[in-house]
């Protein structure tokens, strides 16, 4: 299956108050393994960069000044996507922002059904945990000693590392063979199991004739039963 984690770097935190994305960087994973391929793009916000989104990630306004729009790295932005799974650390945020670029380039936006959130997973892996991507790095031991500011792409490898982990580990890669369709997949795990269990004949479960004569012997020695209740109240 394929994936694509992504991370984005913007001129503030609220789309509603008029930032922008600045950096978006994407890594390809297949069955939750690297291929390399990856997509990386800086972008002129059109717009000032606040001093303390710029002390997160580095990014000034005469850096940006000298980069492409959005709508023109969007093309080849959505032919990387493609249809794939995206996966974010709170992707809520990265999904906001992707979503105004793409309409203000008058392309549709990303579905939420297409959103894989690390951070709910962390969140539900680690109850009481620490949350941020450095937390999960230490956690799973992924070096980011490289990691001085925030960067899209940067993030986006060490995300698409931690989230290996939170979903299962590396292991989970490294089959040498095809990996096979749904269905045969549902067949192995059948015979490994050993789901198959023969049909038995259906057993009597109606009372005898003796019985049901103890049973209303039974009843008979009760003393205002619940069920005359009714009865007695109608008469």
């Amino acid at each position: 299956m394929r994936e694509v984690v992504f991370d984005t770097e913007t001129t503030g935190i609220q789309v509603s108050e008029g930032h922008r994305m600045v950096e978006i960087g994407c890594v390809e994973l297949f069955n939750r393994v690297e291929t390399g391929r990856v997509f990386h793009a800086y972008m002129n916000p059109e717009r000032p960069m606040p001093p303390e989104a710029q002390a997160v990630h580095g990014l000034s306004e005469t850096f940006l000044a000298g980069q492409p729009l959005f709508r023109d790295i969007c093309e080849e932005l959505l032919d990387f996507l493609e249809d794939s799974p995206l996966v974010a650390h709170n992707a809520a945020f990265d999904f906001a922002f992707l979503n105004y670029e793409l309409g203000e380039c008058g392309r549709l936006h990303v579905p939420r059904s297409r959103m894989i959130d690390t951070l709910a997973l962390s969140r539900t892996r680690h109850p009481g945990a620490k949350h941020s991507l450095d937390a999960l790095c230490v956690r799973y031991g992924v070096d980011r000693s490289h990691r001085v500011k925030h960067g899209a792409l940067l993030d986006a490898q060490l995300l698409a590392q931690c989230y290996v982990e939170l979903t299962g580990g590396r292991q989970i890669g490294l089959s040498l063979h095809e990996a096979p369709s749904a269905a045969e997949a549902v067949r192995q795990n059948a015979i490994a199991y050993d789901i198959t269990r023969p049909v038995r004949p259906p057993r009597p479960h109606a009372a005898s004739a003796a019985e049901l004569e103890r049973h209303a012997r039974f009843l008979a020695q009760l003393t205002d039963p619940v069920w005359d209740m009714g009865t007695a109240k109608a008469a």
